[in-house]
């Protein structure tokens, strides 16, 4: 496994205004700043634990580990601004295609609204499409109505009403 991110080839370059955003494959050294992103929102502030960073490292581990996960991290500048992880699921319905699962959206608060989202989003449907998925889904929380807006910007519709049951 890698450990240092500059050794970490860059999967997108893009200009995100003066700078240049470049998104790559999340190192475990990568995993504070990816938690506190997750953590730097009105839901994530409530469920993310950073002071105890053993069911994020054996979650990072099996992610990594895996050939259907990638967890993403968006540079600018030199520091980790941004995260998702995409996931690649086999399915029977709609002819035995593949789809891709978004998961844990977020970047900085300084870059929200400024074009960092949508390029991430932008290259992970691409790379799903490159990948010969059908679909990409995610969820998104009923109380955040902006990325409700930033994701339909980008061509989702909410076709489907989501549910889940914490365990």
């Amino acid at each position: 496994m890698t450990s240092s991110p500059s050794a970490v080839p860059a999967l997108m370059t893009a200009a995100v205004g003066s700078e240049t955003l470049s998104l790559r494959r999340a190192i475990k050294a990568d995993l504070p700043l990816i938690l506190q992103l997750l953590a730097d929102d009105q839901l994530g502030s409530t469920r993310e634990r950073a002071d105890d960073p053993g069911p994020y490292e054996l979650a990072f581990d099996a992610i990594d580990s895996d050939p259907a996960h990638l967890l993403v991290v968006g540079e600018l500048g030199g520091d980790v601004v941004a995260t998702f992880q995409l996931s690649f699921i086999p399915g029977l319905s709609r002819k035995g295609s593949w789809r891709a699962q978004i998961e844990g959206v977020r970047v900085a608060k300084k870059l929200r609204g400024q074009g960092t989202g949508a390029l991430m989003m932008q290259w992970a449907i691409k790379h799903a499409r490159e990948s010969g998925c059908s679909i990409v889904q995610l969820t998104t929380d009923k109380s955040r109505p902006p990325a409700h807006r930033f994701y339909e910007r980008l061509g989702f519709v909410s076709s489907h009403e989501g549910m889940k049951l914490t365990l």
